[in-house]
């Protein structure tokens, strides 16, 4: 079950400062995060990551361990994050046929959400694929990055709503 959306903005103050929520008070309990995003690549790219690879190397692997830095770094690079206790990042990495398709999970037991932190292994993932596969596809393009669930505490659980191809993405 999950509560009603906030109504205001909690990291500014009343005066619209920027400021770290304090979450001292908050319950330490089991916490998840699931967010996926693409990147855009183009044909020439795909028949090589399902081939014979990059010039670089291996885009999929380098890519996976980029973005699993890149969620243990997360309050090292979003200004109001909390340093939490990670427990657990898995990113996948997916060839579709237009694009790579990235998934991450962030688990921790703490005091608050870990949806910052797989949106940033997400994001860095992404950034690694671009940065491997740039010599022979300078317009690929980061899409669609957005957390897709996430789990435990006081908001309880949230899923994004799913559509039907029909009805749009």
């Amino acid at each position: 079950m999950t509560s009603a959306p906030q109504q205001h903005l909690t990291h500014v103050d009343a005066s619209g400062a920027a400021r770290m929520v304090d979450v001292s008070a908050k319950d330490v309990t089991a916490r998840t995060a699931r967010a996926t995003g693409r990147v855009l690549v183009s044909p020439h790219v795909v028949a090589l990551l399902r081939g014979e690879g990059v010039p670089k190397g291996d885009a999929l692997s380098t890519a996976r361990i980029a973005g699993i830095m890149g969620a243990k770094k997360t309050p090292e690079l979003i200004p109001l994050c909390h340093p939490l206790a990670v427990s657990g990042v898995k990113v996948d990495l997916s060839v579709a046929d237009d694009a790579v398709e990235i998934a991450a999970r962030v688990k921790t037991t703490d005091r608050t959400g870990v949806e910052m932190e797989a949106l940033t292994a997400v994001t860095v993932a992404a950034l690694t694929v671009i940065d491997m596969v740039k010599a022979v596809d300078k317009s690929a393009v980061i899409t669609d990055v957005r957390v897709e669930e996430k789990t435990g505490g006081k908001s309880g659980d949230w899923a994004r709503e799913r559509r039907t191809e029909r009805e749009g993405s």
